[in-house]
């Protein structure tokens, strides 16, 4: 519990609030949570603040007049925090056991916020309560915001609830961005709809006369009359081949607009995903993603073509059906309609359980995919440790488990579609038995009676097509809540509005000044500063964890600093284009990564169209050109996915090859040569001895020997730059640099004794 506690240990108060705060508390006075309250007592907006620390709970109000008020209750064991919300208001109410000692309401934008508070206020009460006794449970407590769970593994309220609000049918509505474009198109097929729905309407109105003209007449003993007959079957052909036609044409053209609707709902998302900052792909998992672009956006697609069209057909033809119903005979139209408020209160009352439940199967199917992605990307780990088996039991539990949610949501289901049937049932007898006493009471023919059962036919037929389309639309409700929240999420690294042009030629001076950079509470860079001058080769070097990686990604912008700036050329890089900025940076990474084609394809990748002389070129120059030419198809041989048909240095040189090829002004090596035999890491180094002339270049490596060519060395732990200069200089001062270069140099010492004595014992 206490290690639960100091992980919110001197939390960041928000902006505007700090000077004032700071100077309540007492030094020794540590801030756990905090909210910003928006509403006074009376429910008017105004702006407030609540504090939790670790002695009490202290409170701000401004609702009075310009002055703050403060206000602090100590927090002892008893204390009780509670958390309500009702009509888009939010209550925290703070209580003993005699009363209600303060209360802070706000607007529920606030609310996930305050239940954290919460929690956070009763996780310090048990600490004061029960002691160090209670931190055996911060095992069962959620990964992201800290809550108390009653068994570990359980899904998590606050963030559930955050993550996964509930769903509404009107965010389908939110499609019609993307429809737009084709409006007209779903005009005509909303006219073709609706002509097609009155064609099909025509041949029951069609029987009255066939029933009363010819055939009782004809029982009754007068002869048929023929031209009356062939005018009736003509029209009732006619009718049929007219619908054919319309639906035909109604079909095909929503289902062209639904396709290029999903299509361009794909691309969209797609293409958005790319720009999002790697901030967002860090927190997500890569099945998941895939199956919302593909699974998620196809299940719309289907939605708007085939069950959103045979909703519209319904609406209309049960529309229409009453309508000439109504105009044949009112009272038994009444009687026809008798069902339909208790189908429509059914649909609302199911509606619910089947929206929460079918975003409960997009979240486990999530999982079941999650499985998928990270076995058969991973299956050489998986069989070189044996965990076939392991990995079968992992998808057969997700596969349980989304067979048990099916389950649940399918019970319900499957009594909601049989008793809206009985119901329309129960209403085709009560309409038989009301058109038999109308027709012994002549008030209607047997020709009505008989034109009312087919039109109660279609209309109880489209009635129960109609309840059904309840599942389908809440299926793709949540999808396309899915697809938008990829959609809604802004970068945290934007685009500038009004970019600044880089200088041609880029010289790559790189400055970096009072530079901090925060991963949510925790200071991973601080007040760093460096220039790197044009052509300099820097080498950061420093413990696990002391930042370097994070540096690089700062400079290639793939994170934003919290404070400071870092300039190239004298420019801010947040006042540059991403993509012109980075197409003056080569990356080469530890594990480089290949995509699945040709190795002349993976070297292209930064300069698609580049001429194979330049491909070969760039390879020679990464001491690649050999080894490529012993392959089957040299330049064409397809390369696995991820590179898996090459060794691990033949894919980094690929990769130095790639960076070649976009002729780099500043260039980033990140462990180059980290996971390579010293035969291997001898070529590798021969490429990037190339690769680095007269370039910017920013290494990182563990192993201090491979930065011997680096003109400067920059030392780092815990995100500060403790040392800088050259080898010699840095050796000669004994300090953080001499330390880890002669740990390194016992490390590799030991190794060798090591490889020398076992040689030895097997001479002897």
């Amino acid at each position: 519990m206490n290690s639960f506690l100091s992980a919110f240990a001197n939390v960041v108060l928000p902006e505007g609030w700090k000077t004032p705060a700071l100077a309540q508390l007492t030094p020794q006075e540590n801030v756990l949570a905090w909210l910003e309250v928006d509403l006074d007592s009376h429910l008017h907006f105004a702006r407030g603040l609540l504090i939790v620390t670790d002695q009490r709970v202290l409170s701000a109000n401004s609702s009075a007049g310009s002055e703050l008020q403060w206000s602090s209750w100590p927090i002892v064991a008893g204390l009780v925090m509670t958390h309500t919300d009702h009509a888009g208001v939010g209550t925290l109410s703070l209580l003993n056991s005699a009363q209600r000692m303060a209360s802070w309401r706000f607007t529920l934008t606030h609310n996930v916020t305050a239940m954290r508070l919460q929690e956070t206020f009763a996780a310090r009460v048990e600490v004061l309560t029960h002691g160090a006794s209670l931190q055996t449970q911060t095992e069962a407590r959620c990964p992201q915001c800290k809550l108390i769970l009653e068994h570990a593994g359980d899904e998590c309220p606050v963030c559930h609830r955050e993550q996964h609000a509930p769903l509404s049918t009107w965010g389908l509505f939110r499609l019609w961005r993307f429809a737009r474009p084709y409006q007209w198109r779903l005009l005509a097929g909303f006219l073709l709809t609706l002509a097609s729905t009155a064609a099909t309407l025509v041949p029951p109105y069609m029987t009255m006369p066939l029933m009363d003209e010819v055939l009782i007449p004809f029982q009754n003993g007068q002869p048929i009359d023929t031209a009356l007959v062939t005018m009736y079957l003509g029209g009732l052909l006619g009718a049929a081949m007219l619908a054919w036609c319309l639906g035909w044409a109604k079909t095909y053209i929503l289902a062209l607009v639904s396709e290029r609707i999903g299509a361009d709902l794909r691309t969209t998302a797609y293409e958005h995903l790319m720009r999002l900052s790697l901030e967002y792909f860090g927190g997500r998992r890569t099945g998941d993603l895939m199956n919302r672009i593909g699974a998620e956006t196809d299940r719309i697609c289907v939605f708007l073509s085939l069950h959103l069209l045979d909703f519209a057909t319904d609406v209309l033809m049960i529309v229409m059906t009453s309508a000439i119903l109504i105009s044949i005979d009112a009272h038994l139209a009444a009687a026809t309609l008798l069902p339909l408020p208790f189908i429509v209160w059914l649909i609302h009352t199911v509606r619910d359980k089947l929206r929460t439940g079918f975003e409960k199967i997009d979240r486990v199917w999530s999982e079941l995919t999650n499985v998928l992605a990270d076995t058969i990307p991973g299956i050489r780990v998986v069989k070189a440790f044996a965990q076939e088996k392991r990995e079968a039991n992992r998808f057969r539990d997700a596969n349980k488990h989304n067979l048990a949610v099916n389950d649940r949501i399918n019970f319900v289901w499957s009594l909601f579609s049989p008793t809206v049937t009985l119901m329309t049932e129960v209403g085709l007898l009560v309409v038989w038995g009301f058109g038999i006493w109308l027709v012994s009471q002549h008030q209607i023919t047997v020709g009505v009676l008989t034109a009312f059962l087919a039109y109660i036919g279609r209309f109880y037929t489209r009635l129960d097509s109609m309840s059904r389309i309840v599942s389908h639309t809440q299926k793709a409700a949540a999808g396309a809540k899915r697809i938008f929240e990829i959609l809604d999420h802004v970068s945290s690294v934007p685009e500038a509005t009004q970019p600044q042009k880089l200088p041609t030629p880029l010289q790559g001076r790189i400055d970096i000044q009072d530079a901090g950079f925060r991963y949510g509470n925790r200071a991973v860079i601080r007040n760093l500063n460096l220039s790197i001058r044009p052509g300099e080769m820097i080498g950061l070097v420093g413990q696990s964890g002391s930042g370097k990686s994070t540096l690089v990604n700062l400079i290639c912008r793939f994170y934003d600093l919290s404070e400071g700036a870092i300039k190239v050329d004298g420019i801010d890089i947040r006042n540059i284009a991403l993509s012109d900025y980075r197409s003056h940076i080569g990356l080469v990474l530890q594990e480089p990564f290949l995509f699945f084609g040709t190795i002349a394809d993976n070297i292209a990748y930064g300069v698609p169209e580049a001429t194979r002389e330049d491909i070969v070129a760039a390879a020679r120059a990464a001491h690649a050109h050999e080894f490529i030419l012993r392959l089957p198809q040299g330049y064409d041989s397809l390369v696995g996915e991820r590179g898996q048909g090459l060794s691990g240095g033949e894919r980094q040189r690929i990769s130095i090859a790639r960076a070649l090829l976009i002729n780099p002004r500043i260039l980033i090596l990140d462990e180059a040569t980290a996971s390579v035999d010293t035969e291997t890491e001898q070529e590798i180094q021969k490429a990037l001895d190339n690769l680095v002339q007269g370039r910017t270049t920013i290494a990182i490596a563990h192993r201090l020997s491979t930065l011997h060519k680096a003109d400067r060395l920059v030392v780092m732990e815990q995100g500060v730059m403790v040392e800088e200069g050259d080898h010699d200089t840095l050796m000669a001062r004994q300090g953080a640099y001499w330390r880890l270069y002669e740990a390194q140099a016992k490390n590799a010492e030991a190794v060798q004794v090591k490889l020398d004595s076992s040689r030895d014992e097997e001479m002897a």
